[in-house]
């Protein structure tokens, strides 16, 4: 591919080592400092666009050397406010990485947020006042006096009775809640389920939060929106209009020289 090796070459004369053959770090491609790292494992049509989003990063680094630390600015990568092109940041993101929408995390979400209703009409059956946010008094009277209560922070726990002669070890699963004990009602038993899930709810809502906080990190949106052009420009211009009328001005008045001689000169891009 012409495009690819042109793109390493002119990245070359700018003092940035190209390597090609690499893990990247785990991810499709890496950027630190000088050194762009391209993943022997994504396919061949990624490799432009990979090697023009770690560019991106490259050339966000020439403007602000505490970049890896910071995030980056979108006021120093637009020279406009942040409210004003955000918005449409993330929509080109959204265009270019469908894995910034988070969609199977949200989907598994939803489907514990289901289970979670389910196990709370079962307690209300037997409890029809129980509500979440206040204590379930008669299941913590219960608790006291039951080794299910290590269930309440654990789906799997391991309980070693120390006797006198010697030890016996039992294991105790959310799944096998009634079978381990016999005598726990219900109610109970499905107020144990609810907490497990309710901690599985809370593991998918941080893992969201932590793809949003790196997606949404303005050297990633600037990154994604040059990407996003070499995919398909009009459908950038269409997406965020103001934000890329504001890099067509910059663009053109030089704010971007690496970018503006990639585009005109080895991708043709005519911007």
């Amino acid at each position: 591919m012409m495009e690819k090796k042109s793109l390493i070459e002119y990245f070359k004369t700018l003092g940035i080592d190209v390597h090609t053959k690499t893990k990247a770090r785990g991810h499709q491609g890496f950027f630190l400092k000088n050194r762009i790292d391209i993943s022997k494992n994504i396919p061949e049509e990624k490799i432009v666009p990979t090697l023009l989003h770690e560019f991106a990063h490259y050339v966000n680094y020439c403007m602000d050397k505490n970049l890896h630390k910071t995030g980056g600015s979108l006021e120093v990568l637009f020279k406009t406010s942040e409210s004003d092109i955000f918005e449409e940041l993330v929509k080109v993101t959204n265009f270019v990485d469908q894995n910034s929408l988070c969609v199977r995390l949200f989907e598994h979400k939803d489907r514990v947020k289901n289970k979670i209703k389910a196990e709370e009409s079962i307690i209300k059956a037997d409890y029809p006042n129980f509500m979440r946010s206040k204590k379930f008094k008669e299941f913590d009277r219960f608790i006291k006096h039951s080794n299910a209560k290590y269930l309440l922070k654990y789906d799997r726990v391991k309980i070693i009775d120390r006797g006198f002669f010697k030890s016996s070890v039992k294991y105790h699963s959310i799944d096998n809640i009634e079978q381990d004990f016999p005598d726990i009602k219900k109610a109970f038993a499905a107020y144990i389920r609810l907490k497990s899930l309710q901690r599985k709810q809370a593991r998918i809502s941080s893992r969201i939060n932590k793809y949003n906080k790196y997606y949404q990190q303005p050297t990633e949106l600037f990154a994604r929106f040059v990407e996003g052009i070499y995919l398909d420009k009009e459908w950038v211009e269409a997406i965020a209009p103001n934000t890329f009328e504001r890099f067509v001005e910059l663009l053109n008045i030089g704010y971007y020289p690496e970018i503006r001689f990639v585009f005109n000169n080895i991708l043709k891009i005519n911007i």
